[in-house]
């Protein structure tokens, strides 16, 4: 029995970068469950578990394009400094929730500070990156 398209899977993986770096594991928690082909996961990866079988492991390489995307300056936004709430003490590299003009939040994280303007990226940490995935199929549930 293989994985299709619309079937709930439960799947144990470790994320790599190209380094070698270990960005992302199930190891020691419970497999990663989700639904093929409805995007819950990067295109990359359920792409990846389509098709595979009960049991099986493998590796791909998923390139930035089918994972979070090219680094995009677009997403970099700069803000007038008091527009951020007075109680939040602004570091380089903290990362903060706006709101997205759907109402959904949006994470971004502080990238520069100047005298009166924060500059806020909102592109993806892993955007940019070319991915690895050792995968496993445990379960079609």
């Amino acid at each position: 029995m293989s994985a299709k398209t619309g079937d709930t899977v439960k799947v144990h993986y470790t994320g790599t970068l190209d380094d070698g770096t270990q960005f992302d594991s199930s190891a020691g928690r419970e497999p990663l469950e989700f639904r093929l082909g409805i995007g819950q996961v990067i295109k990359g990866f359920d792409d990846a578990v389509t098709g595979m079988t009960l049991g099986e492991k493998k590796t791909v390489n998923i390139p930035a394009d089918e994972a979070y995307g090219q680094r995009r300056e677009d997403m970099v936004i700069s803000i007038d400094v008091n527009q951020i709430p007075t109680d939040i003490d602004l570091e380089h590299g903290m990362q903060l929730m706006m709101q997205g003009p759907d109402g959904r939040p949006i994470p971004v994280k502080v990238k520069e500070i100047q005298k009166d303007i924060v500059f806020l990226d909102a592109n993806h940490e892993l955007a940019g990156f070319d991915l690895t995935f050792e995968l496993e199929l445990i379960e079609i549930v």
